[in-house]
């Protein structure tokens, strides 16, 4: 056998045994099973990753449905009638004693303007005002000292029900702890709260009803929260905590403005009532010199005009000390 036939020969063997090795080569390195394996993890993988996208999206969409609702309520929240206008205040009156009140105090302001005055004119103003003006003036500021006591002890209320959370009590259970030994106005929301559940509704649907009694923003916070929660989930502990903390921060930084702006206000305040006090210490030395104000035709223009301009004054420097948080 020559040369030639002996290498063409070992061609073919290493030709064989190379392709003999690239085909069994990845069933004896276990290649095939370990592809194999890749695939069946893959395919669970995408499988799981299409779940939680789609879970992604049901829970955005739960969010945005929530937030609309809410903003509804919002809406809707300020076309309110005068049972919601007295309970906002925090008072027990109803409507036909809010008549009564408005009818007495409408006929005492008049009465004492038209004995003050002599004039017919300013009863019948004292009339208007103590029928319209003074009511609904003392339901606002009833409603505004409610709020703000509201505002200050709603985030110690959080701090309950989030230690109550954490130490594996129910909710509800949390609910009645405040419904029970808090101090009011907090505790008397907490407590129909409880009283709307014990009727049937659910503890969302109760919360969302509060910020209709408690036109706040915090009220208004928790019941996104609980709602939020009530549909996707989560760690209700730790969420009321960070709300907590937020409430507290924004009424530190509240009163921080408030303590900053005190000096415009003062100031405010005091060009205010420097033109009425000028006019009263001068009518007590020389009432003859400033009776010409309401005397004479021209003193009493000069007294509208100038009324009309003092209150064009008080509020701007109003509206300029006035910060929304």
């Amino acid at each position: 056998m020559n040369s030639s036939t002996l290498a063409v020969a070992a061609l073919a063997m290493l030709a064989v045994g190379g392709v003999a090795y690239a085909l069994l080569y990845p069933m004896l390195s276990g290649e095939n099973r370990a592809e194999k394996r890749r695939k069946d993890f893959a395919g669970p993988s995408t499988i799981r990753s299409i779940d939680r996208e789609a879970q992604a999206r049901a829970k955005r969409g739960q969010v945005a449905q929530s937030l609309k609702d809410i903003e509804s309520r919002e809406s809707a929240r300020h076309k309110l009638t005068l049972e919601q206008r007295i309970g906002q205040a925090g008072l027990n009156w109803t409507r036909q004693k809010y008549y009564v009140v408005s009818a007495a105090t409408a006929v005492v302001t008049g009465l004492v303007l038209w004995v003050l005055s002599g004039n017919a004119i300013l009863g019948g103003a004292g009339l208007f005002i103590g029928a319209l003006g003074l009511p609904a003036w003392f339901l606002k500021h009833s409603k505004t000292r409610r709020l703000k006591r509201f505002g200050i002890e709603f985030p110690n209320a959080l701090d309950v029900i989030v230690r109550g959370i954490k130490a594996g009590l129910p909710v509800n259970d949390c609910l009645r702890i405040i419904a029970s030994e808090a101090s009011d106005p907090v505790k008397g929301e907490f407590r129909q709260i409880i009283e709307t559940q014990t009727l049937g509704l659910p503890l969302p649907e109760a919360v969302a009803k509060l910020p209709e009694r408690m036109p706040c923003a915090e009220a208004s916070f928790f019941a996104i929260v609980v709602a939020i929660q009530q549909k996707t989930g989560g760690n209700l502990s730790e969420t009321l905590a960070n709300l907590s903390r937020v409430l507290r921060e924004r009424r530190k930084m509240r009163d921080k403005i408030q303590a900053v702006s005190m000096e415009a206000k003062a100031s405010a305040g005091i060009i205010a009532a420097l033109p009425p006090s000028v006019a009263v210490l001068v009518y007590l030395s020389t009432p003859r010199y400033i009776e010409l104000l309401w005397l004479t035709q021209a003193g009493k223009l000069a007294l509208v005009c100038c009324g009309i301009w003092m209150m064009i004054g008080v509020l701007i420097m109003r509206k300029m000390i006035n910060f929304e948080i």
